[in-house]
């Protein structure tokens, strides 16, 4: 019987999202528990792997950061390809919408931080931490409401969190690169024909695509440019049908295969290392520095906004269609699940600062303005999808 329950655990939607939640909690009870200096040694740990002369010296974090994080990335690339060639992204009337609700949902936010904190140019680098969305939190607190949820309301937060995932792969090839080494980006473009020709000669097997994707990453790693790049960059050269078996598709195989190790593993591992927020010697004043308040403000306001004032202008201009069965609150409620950041804009905030040396913790406004997002997602969407019920109820008794 237990057996079975867990099973039926791990198969609900929603269970991804909880079992994240439930590792950034645990891990800001023992970041400010007797137990925060085992924390503080877990995540510093040195983890050092040398093969003569070539050796990776990290602590820890930042092999989950940019190793583990490498594999995330890895899946979304594998899902950014599906989607292009056979998914919602494959119908241009279709991406009109979500693409457009998408860009206003990373400007705004960006823009409100910007009034935040212009006036340091070191707290600009966090610019874009509140642009970014955790597609697992949103959609795992969509699940929560079952089957009252529309199918066009999954479609439409999936394709924005889609644009916000390629938005969020531009900004950090673009803005949170360090010095480059030429010569690394040499050694990881080369590995690029061979993927192509792998690709183009069907090899469907993915140990070769896996041992050329392995000497690109440590590339990119010593190259300057963040080494999780590397794993969207193979995902485009996994091969989406087998040529001598049309049924086979290695991609989708593999995306499958990889979706429980990232949302119950990586994932979890991720929050677990970034979430420690110690708010010892912490006041009032942390929550309402420029930096946090800007993040929060940004992910629950500048979301919000983004998205329904692009909305509403593609649709009065007559560019896309109110998707069937949706209305406008229910865009809102998309819109505020979409300023749950958490992933993604811890990964972008610990590019853009230390908090050891900022005086800050951008971390805490990412996790008041992602809880307060997701709450009244929640509830506005919880009301709305009532009501849509209620009144479909009224109809068929008409009927009778």
């Amino acid at each position: 019987m237990a057996i079975r329950r867990i099973k039926q655990f791990f198969e609900f939607d929603a269970a991804g999202g909880i079992v994240l939640a439930l590792a950034a909690l645990a891990a800001m009870i023992v970041a400010n528990s007797p137990l925060h200096h085992w924390y503080e040694s877990f995540i510093h740990a040195p983890v050092i792997v040398q093969i003569g002369s070539l050796a990776i010296d990290k602590d820890a974090h930042h092999w989950i950061n940019d190793g583990l994080m490498a594999v995330f990335f890895f899946l979304v690339g594998l899902e950014l390809k599906r989607e292009v060639l056979i998914g919602e992204l494959s119908n241009l009337k279709q991406i009109i919408l979500p693409a457009a609700a998408a860009v206003g949902g990373m400007v705004v936010p960006a823009m409100i931080y910007i009034a935040f904190n212009h006036h340091n140019t070191d707290y600009m680098q966090g610019w874009a931490i509140p642009a970014a969305t955790d597609i697992a939190f949103a959609i795992g607190i969509l699940s929560l409401l079952g089957s009252r949820v529309p199918n066009a309301l999954k479609v439409f937060l999936v394709s924005i969190a889609i644009f916000d995932d390629i938005g969020a792969i531009l900004i950090i090839a673009l803005f949170y690169t360090s010095e480059m080494s030429l010569t690394s980006l040499i050694v990881a473009s080369a590995c690029l024909p061979f993927l192509y020709f792998l690709n183009r000669r069907n090899v469907t097997r993915i140990t070769p695509y896996l041992l050329f994707g392995l000497i690109m990453w440590v590339a990119v790693l010593k190259s300057g440019v963040h080494a999780t790049l590397a794993g969207v960059i193979l995902a485009f050269f996994i091969p989406m049908r087998d040529k001598t078996d049309p049924e086979h598709s290695p991609l989708e195989e593999l995306e499958h295969d990889l979706h429980g190790t990232v949302a119950f593993g990586i994932l979890p591992i991720f929050a677990f290392a970034n979430a420690g927020i110690s708010l010892q010697g912490s006041g009032i004043d942390a929550l309402f520095h420029s930096v946090p308040l800007g993040i929060a403000a940004g992910l629950f306001l500048g979301k919000q906004i983004g998205i329904m004032l692009m909305c509403w202008l593609i649709l009065q201009l007559g560019l896309s269609k109110m998707p069937t069965g949706m209305n406008y609150k229910q865009i809102y409620g998309a819109a505020l699940l979409c300023g749950v950041g958490f992933t993604m804009s811890l990964f972008i905030g610990g590019l853009a600062f230390d908090s050891s040396l900022t005086g800050f913790d951008e971390r805490l406004g990412i996790i008041m303005g992602s809880i307060v997002s997701g709450l009244a997602g929640y509830l506005l969407l919880k009301a709305t999808l009532k009501e849509v019920k209620d009144e479909t109820s009224v109809d068929l008794t008409q009927l009778h």
